[in-house]
Formats: C-alpha cells, structure tokens, sequence
C-alpha cells in the first residue's frame, strides 16, 4: 500500500488559522511545496523570502542526517542559488525551514521530508561560524514547541530572509543580512472557561549577522572583499525578539493575523525595559524568550 501523499505548508494546521505570508504585487514569489512545508522563493534574488513548516511535536521522528543538497527541477537553475554560491569560502548553506522540524509522520514520509529539506530553494548563505547564538536561533522551535506541548502539540514556523536591495552581491547572488522567524502556536487562557475556543499566538525573532562596524567601515570591509572575490563580511549572530510587526515592515510581506496574535506586544505594554531598538529584545538563551 503507497504512502498517502502529504505535501505542503497547512495554514490550518493548529486549528486556528496561520497562513503563509503574501507578497506586494510588485515581487511576485514562487510557491514551492515540500512534506509538511512551503517555501516561497523570490526568482530574482535567487533566495527564499519565506518558508513555512508545520511541526507535530508528538510525531517526529529521528531520521539519519544525509547531506544531500540538491537543486529543485521545478525551477530554473538561473532562479535558485545552488552550489556554486557555497564553493570554497566559508557561507553556511544554512537551512530555513530547520531539518528536523518537518521530519513526522511515518518513516517513509519522514524521510521524504528530511530529504525535502535539503533541496537549495531552502537555503540561504549564513557566516559558517558556529557560536553561542546560532546555537540558540536554530533551538528556538525546540524551546517554543516544548511551551506549545502544554495544549496541541504543535507549531507553525515561518522563517526568511531580509531581501534588502543593499545586500551585497556576491557570486551574482545579493547576501542578506538578517533573518526573520516567527512562531504560532494554538492557545487558550489559564484561567479559560471549558470549551473556550482556542486563541491564536505569535512571537517573532530576527537574526542580525551584519558585522558590528560603522557604515563606512562596512563599505570599505565590503568593497574589499569582494574586490578580491571573497564573501563579503559576516559578523557575529545577534538574536532579538521583536515585535512582528516589524517583520512585517522590514520584509515587505504580508502576514495577516500573526500580527495581532503577538505575545511581545502585550508584555512591552507593561514593560519599559530598554532595548537596542525600539521594541528589539536582544537575546542571550531561550530564558530570556517573551510569551
């Protein structure tokens, strides 16, 4: 008996809404589907503007890594960064739709998922460094999915790229400088009546690897670079939670109602704590997470 065919992203998923983002009529995305995700790929920029994955926390499974990247035939090759881009320097093919989050299920349809994650529309060029804070961007789905256990068992996550138009360009391919991550989950008040209808909730995150220079530094470090044909500049990762509204400014996309279901929001109403920008929480561990 065949495996029954489970593709895509489910805006459903949590029993609340949380649909993928929709882009400007003026940058038109690609929709890719993958098992249990969807990456919408920006063909100009070659990179993925955003991913979206659903996780069931009850059903994963461990799956051999393999490391098997490969570029997606439902594209052009001139629309999607492929090997070319990661070849002797130090760029992470960093995933964005992380691994494991969609590899549940059945062994054989979590296996295609593990698979799927390695396909290149998924990825996009990180500093190779591993450090504390990449450390705690890639677990933030564990930390958020272990608060999401309490009620359904299950997350949403969507991750992408900041695709400004002043990213450097390298190898014919513009490297971004920031990251986004926003989280749902289904929830419902503690102090809810039985039967309260579940409720939507969100946080945000953004992944800042720009190096810590002033702007003519940066531009000079950055000339030079690639002048020689090296990768432009990379500095340490920097995580902060923000407010999702923010993603949605920087981003240019449309995430619908991720943004009144942000649980930052209502903590900053009753804390002024100073951040680094307005509303920005930099992050030191997964302690230091608003729900």
């Amino acid at each position: 008996m065949s495996e029954p065919d489970q593709h895509a992203f489910d805006p459903d998923f949590l029993g609340v809404r949380a649909p993928l983002p929709t882009a400007p009529a003026d940058a038109p995305l690609r929709e890719l589907t993958y098992t249990h995700f969807t990456v919408l790929l920006d063909p100009r920029r070659r990179l993925a503007a955003a991913t979206g994955v659903n996780v069931d926390g009850a059903s994963l499974l461990d799956v051999g890594r393999g490391d098997d990247w490969h570029l997606d035939p439902r594209v052009g090759a001139d629309e999607q960064a492929g090997p070319e881009l990661y070849a002797r320097n130090d760029l992470d093919r960093g995933h964005l739709v992380r691994r494991r989050d969609p590899v549940w299920g059945t062994p054989a349809v979590a296996g295609r998922a593990n698979v799927d994650t390695f396909a290149y529309p998924n990825a996009a060029p990180q500093a190779a460094e591993f450090n504390q804070s990449k450390a705690l961007w890639n677990g933030l789905e564990d930390y958020l999915l272990e608060h999401a256990r309490v009620h359904r068992l299950r997350l949403t996550v969507l991750t992408g790229t900041v695709l400004d138009p002043d990213d450097p360009v390298y190898r014919g391919i513009g490297i971004p400088r920031l990251f986004w991550k926003v989280a749902a989950w289904a929830d419902v008040p503690d102090d809810a009546d039985p039967g309260t209808a579940l409720r939507l909730a969100t946080t945000a995150y953004v992944l800042d690897q720009t190096p810590q220079l002033d702007e003519i530094a940066l531009r000079a470090a950055t000339a030079q670079a690639l002048a020689a044909g090296d990768a432009p500049p990379l500095g340490p990762f920097r995580t902060f939670q923000v407010p999702v509204r923010d993603v949605e400014e920087l981003t240019r996309l449309d995430l619908g109602p991720l943004v009144a279901a942000d649980r930052l929001a209502a903590v900053a109403a009753q804390d002024d704590a100073p951040a680094e920008r307005s509303g920005w929480v930099p992050l030191a561990s997964a302690r230091d997470v608003r729900l």
